[in-house]
């Protein structure tokens, strides 16, 4: 087997080592978890520019060349944010020279010879994911911030695949939401990747998060860059003490 080939069935392979190859650089240990895992929901709970949207972009990517035929969604809650990660996807796919020649290309949608597709599309509503069907690849970015409703419209796609992978990522977002239950509560089925905070990043300077932490409220930078879920400075009361409050055996006088 010649070098060349060896090294290209390697890439193939090993998801890790493609999306080493794409970006330039080793990724970090989690990082390589986030790629290579075939757990059917992931939920990855990582600080800002911490590289959650990239590998998880490269993953995209992978599958999408590796794996003809599938259907990669990208959701977020604006379409703004779900068209940033699928740009990184369409860059690393021009950053290795296109090896999957694209039947369409364009700033939402990426369609290739292979049969797979790439598409970015909004999360306001669960109404704008309906109509897709067996996806191979399910990524909800930023998911603190996605609406429960279209998160959970994305779980019945998953049925006639049994391949199908769904990815929550996500910088936390107060103590609400089915992004702080799953992972606080440790839904079954789920594989957790995390927390990442900014000092578990290499790439982020020290001096950086001394300044951050300085300027910033306290609960601000715990939430953004120590991946705390936290009640931020307007509450009227903390989320704990309405927690410890509610009493689940008292049933409601109506539904």
């Amino acid at each position: 087997m010649s070098t060349v080939l060896a090294h290209d069935l390697a890439l193939a392979l090993d998801p890790a080592r493609f999306a080493e190859q794409a970006l330039g650089r080793p990724l970090d240990p989690w990082q390589q978890q986030a790629v290579r895992s075939t757990a059917p929901r992931q939920i990855i709970l990582a600080c800002r520019q911490s590289g959650k949207s990239t590998v998880t972009a490269l993953k995209a990517l992978y599958v999408a060349i590796h794996e003809p035929g599938s259907l990669v969604l990208i959701t977020a809650a604006a379409q703004r944010q779900s068209q940033e990660l699928f740009a990184k996807v369409l860059a690393s796919y021009r950053a290795i020279g296109r090896p999957i020649a694209p039947d369409a290309e364009s700033r939402l949608m990426l369609e290739l010879e292979n049969g797979s597709r790439v598409l970015a599309l909004p999360g306001r509503t669960d109404t704008t994911l309906r109509g897709y069907s067996a996806p191979r690849l399910i990524i909800a970015d930023e998911a603190a911030r996605v609406p429960d409703e279209v998160v959970t419209s994305l779980r019945p796609m998953m049925a006639t695949n049994p391949r199908s992978q769904l990815v929550l990522l996500s910088t936390p977002w107060g103590r609400r939401g089915l992004f702080h239950e799953v992972w606080t509560e440790g839904e079954a089925g789920w594989e957790r990747i995390g927390p990442i905070r900014g000092s578990d990043c290499p790439r982020i300077p020290r001096d950086f998060l001394e300044h951050e932490r300085a300027s910033l409220p306290p609960w601000v930078y715990a939430s953004e860059w120590d991946c705390q879920f936290t009640d931020n400075e307007l509450a009227a009361f903390d989320s704990a003490l309405i927690a410890a409050a509610l009493d689940p055996d008292v049933r409601p006088l109506w539904e």
